[in-house]
């Protein structure tokens, strides 16, 4: 994509994100240079101030409930280059300039393993292993 529509960043913009009922939205984290995929995390409209406030960027910690800056405690900082949102307003794609390691496994990525696909004809329950879905009761 040659030339994105892009929004002029103010605290009016920024409300317009969808954020979820917990005021946070699903950020993906890529290199800027490379393109490559590093993380998932998730961010709130505070964390995204703080990141344009800062220059690195600052997350949400859903399990820790707290801020957390990439790169705090391992040096391996996250340089936001640009803040991409999708075609819903409901994820944001951040490309940044990765230091060291983008993973706490002290891999470059978050994604290093992967699923392998085996076709087996049709697709169904028992070719995937799916177990019944939990959340449906049973009559």
């Amino acid at each position: 994509m040659k030339n994105p529509e892009t929004i002029v960043l103010t605290p009016r913009s920024l409300h317009k994100l969808k954020f979820d009922s917990q005021g946070l939205i699903p950020a993906i984290i890529q290199d800027y240079q490379t393109h490559e995929v590093l993380m998932l995390a998730y961010v709130n409209l505070e964390s995204i101030k703080r990141t344009i406030k800062t220059g690195k960027v600052t997350y949400w910690s859903r399990s820790r409930q707290q801020y957390w800056v990439k790169g705090e405690t391992s040096g391996h900082f996250q340089y936001p280059q640009e803040i991409r949102y999708d075609c819903d307003l409901d994820t944001l794609l951040i490309k940044v300039q990765q230091i060291g390691s983008a993973c706490h496994t002290m891999k470059g990525s978050c994604f290093y393993r992967k699923l392998k696909i085996i076709p087996r004809g049709p697709w169904d329950a028992g070719a995937l292993g799916h177990h019944d879905d939990p959340r449906k009761k049973s009559a």
